[in-house]
């Protein structure tokens, strides 16, 4: 090697080492649940909470702050306009986050707005009642639907086109009831639904299970269904139907993980990436996971995104279906 060959090489790795010593550890790390304490978002903060200092990427645990508003809606323009370049704040979204960006539910900002860093896990979309409902199965409630719609109150996480709203308006398509006759009130996350429901203010909650499993674990709830292919492999949910089993073909899974900033340097983003793929490696991170009753769907990086923005546009394919948006003009 010649003696240029070798100054250039040397220098090569010299910035090499100092692009990777750009990025280090955020001094003050945040996660932000897009809804109010109790439901998904606050479980997949809380979850990559612990399981970050228990792999010692963070030496001490990131706060979790809650900012509620359009399903995700006032969390994303938040930081896409504000805080973009913050390197410390993650934020929670979920295959609903993907479908109100598919309607155009964000605002101003779309799919590209802002860094997709990781998917942590997988949960299935459910419907919920009081363990005294007179519902025992699907079809009780579709009966109920059919008689008078006005009298059967759904609690759904967000309004009209939310992810909890489509669950239910397939099931009223499946069973030749409108979807716009079903009576909803507009909630901010499982936390929400659970609360009304157990309270008496709704009658049914379209939530996921996650959510819902510590509400069924005190005998305090119950599950007409599950929205998953067949019954999950977990012994507390092993006697939940699915919907499919009941005669409805509906599929619901809910996709749960992270994004960064926009303006997020490239090397910090590759901290969090490297260090969201050493966590979702680790069996340690697994049993948090499902003691968390999430399942395994562990995603990042530009795999990651060529996701999100294929969802994204199937649920615009989905939306246009129920009338929840229109072609665009050429």
């Amino acid at each position: 090697m010649t003696f240029t060959l070798r100054r250039l090489a040397l220098a090569t790795g010299c910035l090499l080492l100092a692009g990777n010593a750009l990025a280090a550890e955020p001094k003050r790390p945040e996660c932000i649940a897009p809804a109010s304490p109790g439901g998904g978002f606050d479980l997949t903060c809380k979850l990559v909470q612990s399981a970050l200092v228990n792999e010692k990427i963070l030496s001490k645990p990131m706060r979790v702050t809650y900012m509620p508003g359009g399903v995700g809606a006032v969390a994303y323009n938040a930081v896409v306009a504000q805080r973009p370049a913050d390197a410390g704040t993650l934020v929670a979204w979920s295959s609903g986050s993907l479908l109100n960006l598919a309607q155009g539910k964000f605002g101003r900002f779309d799919e590209n707005a802002v860094k997709w860093l990781s998917a942590v896990g997988t949960s299935y979309g459910a419907i919920a009642v009081k363990a005294d409902s007179p519902y025992k199965t699907l079809d009780d409630l579709v009966a109920a639907l059919k008689k008078d719609p006005s009298k059967v109150v759904i609690g759904s996480g967000g309004t009209v086109g939310s992810q909890d709203w489509m669950q239910t308006a397939l099931i009223a398509k499946a069973a030749g009831i409108n979807p716009r006759d079903l009576r909803y009130v507009a909630l901010e996350g499982g936390g929400e639904i659970a609360t009304a429901l157990l309270g008496g203010h709704i009658q049914v909650g379209s939530t996921d299970i996650s959510d819902s499993m510590p509400h069924i674990q005190s005998g305090n709830m119950r599950l007409l269904a599950v929205f998953s292919e067949e019954r999950l492999d977990d012994p507390e949910m092993k006697n939940i139907p699915t919907a499919k089993e009941q005669g409805y073909d509906i599929v619901w899974p809910v996709v749960r993980g992270f994004y960064l900033g926009p303006k997020v340097s490239d090397e910090d983003y590759a901290w969090w990436k490297d260090s969201f793929d050493k966590m979702l490696a680790s069996e340690d991170f697994a049993k948090l996971r499902d003691q968390r009753e999430l399942f395994p769907f562990a995603m990042t990086g530009e795999e990651l995104d060529t996701y999100v923005k294929k969802q994204v546009a199937q649920y615009k394919v989905l939306a246009k279906e129920f009338g929840l948006i229109q072609d665009q003009p050429q």
